[in-house]
């Protein structure tokens, strides 16, 4: 490729962030290159996150489903799991898809540059390609999209087999005897139902007192609950303070946060999901005069403009919510406000997920962060052991819980803890885009028998006139 070529609009990561704001900014009417290291497109979202590990997820949710037919009355002899299997189908669905992502820039007509790109100037950019390096012009913007990447504790070095990152944890060739998960958030229990499916005792470590500590905490505890039943084992409110290598284990000295002894924990795997921090390594920010914050992220204001003019960032590297959902609203209204249109993001109605059995899912304020603030407002819960649709899927497990202003009724935060809680969040999260009431859902007509009702009849508890309960 020639050197010096010219985009208005370069940028650096071709994940969740980057390739959406590509597309919307040539549909707009720009040029656009992508400059990406990796073989396929879509981050680490694609390659060694979300995609990965939701294939695993749901291989092994048929697997214990599978197992637990006979209380339908359908008998089915010899249920096994084979892990190349598994192995295979999750590496389906992260080609198909990142084929997928490269035929939607070829499409849009936006460049794909395969390489490491870092910053010469506010409107030069070098990539560091297999076959040499060269450098691009930009007219009009930069945008940082390089995501994150996990965060590791220094006495616990990562070789990705007996101590590994979720990267690992997503391509290990046999199920542990006893895995242990540092850090009790998605990724960890996510993680840790695959690998208990497929026949590891799992353990948790947490050093909070509670798991999945950024959601409401009456879901967190009925979580905690559910995963206790399926064979999940905690150790929250302690710290990891050592490690050892003991035969073919790890061997972990905990420590509890309060007063008491320390203990130990034995493992032949340890998974360190201790959260993730901002991949800006190589960017040369310096460059341009960008001073990341203490914790690694580069400032923006609420434009996603960097302090370098012309210098924009988005995504995991701005911080917020490490949300692949996220980081593609932050990229199309980047795009737009590039474009001289009214680019948005409303995040207080971005939802969360944990991708467990039963799932956990949540959008808005939690009741703790209400209390928090003094703000009036009153709670509808809705069981779903009390829904029709949940009964006959034996699916009887959590509830869910919408928070409404006590004075105006408007719902200002919907918890999901069941069945397919994932995909029921997003009629909350729709009506929430609107400003509606808890009344308006309880006035929606919704088919029966489905699960969605739970959500209707949560609404009408808020008014404490609930029909099935």
């Amino acid at each position: 490729m020639a050197s010096m070529t010219s985009y208005d609009l370069v940028i650096i990561g071709g994940g969740p962030g980057g390739y959406p704001c590509a597309i919307r900014a040539s549909q707009l009417g720009m040029s656009v290159a992508v400059i990406d290291d990796r073989e396929l497109l879509g981050g680490t979202c694609l390659n060694i996150g979300c995609i990965p590990s939701k294939a695993l997820l749901q291989a092994t949710e048929r697997l214990e489903m599978a197992r637990n037919l006979e209380a339908f009355g359908v008998l089915v002899d010899n249920v096994r799991a084979d892990l190349a299997g598994v192995m295979r189908h999750k590496a389906r669905v992260v080609t198909e898809l990142g084929e997928g992502v490269a035929y939607l820039l070829r499409k849009n007509k936006v460049t794909r540059l395969q390489g490491r790109g870092r910053l010469l100037s506010r409107d030069r950019v070098e990539v560091s390609a297999p076959d040499g390096s060269f450098e691009v012009q930009v007219r009009k913007a930069i945008v940082l999209a390089s995501g994150s990447k996990a965060a590791t504790l220094p006495d616990l070095p990562i070789d990705e087999q007996r101590i590994v990152t979720s990267a690992g944890a997503l391509s290990l060739t046999a199920a542990p005897r006893h895995l242990a998960v540092i850090g009790g958030g998605y990724v960890g229990l996510e993680l840790g139902s695959v690998w208990r499916r497929l026949g590891s005792e799992v353990t948790v470590v947490e050093v909070l007192d509670r798991i999945a500590s950024g959601v409401d905490s009456e879901m967190s505890t009925a979580l905690h609950k559910v995963l206790e039943a399926q064979g999940f084992q905690f150790c929250l409110a302690h710290k990891v303070v050592g490690s050892r290598m003991e035969a073919d284990d790890v061997v972990l000295e905990v420590e509890p946060m309060g007063d008491g002894a320390r203990g130990t924990i034995k493992a032949d795997v340890v998974l360190v999901s201790i959260g993730r921090r901002p991949a800006t390594d190589g960017l040369d920010l310096e460059t341009v005069g960008i001073k990341p914050d203490p914790r690694g992220y580069i400032p923006v204001d609420d434009g996603f403009r960097t302090s370098a003019e012309g210098v924009y960032a988005i995504g995991d590297v701005i911080g917020g919510a490490m949300l692949a959902h996220k980081a593609e609203e932050e990229g199309i209204a980047l795009a737009e406000r590039l474009a001289g249109a009214a680019g948005h993001v409303d995040y207080g109605t971005i939802p969360a997920v944990v991708y467990t059995w039963p799932e956990l899912a949540s959008v808005g304020r939690t009741e703790d962060d209400l209390k928090a603030a003094g703000v009036a407002y009153r709670v509808g819960r809705f069981p779903f052991s009390a829904n029709a649709m949940a009964k006959a899927r034996l699916e009887k497990n959590g509830l869910v819980k919408v928070l409404a202003d006590a004075g105006t009724d408007r719902i200002l935060g919907v918890h999901i803890l069941g069945p397919d809680a994932g995909s029921l969040i997003h009629e909350a999260v729709a009506v929430m885009q609107f400003g509606a009431a808890a009344e308006d859902v309880a006035r929606t007509s919704h088919a029966h028998p489905t699960l969605p009702e739970a959500l209707r009849e949560a609404c009408l508890a808020v008014a404490d006139r609930t029909i099935h309960l």
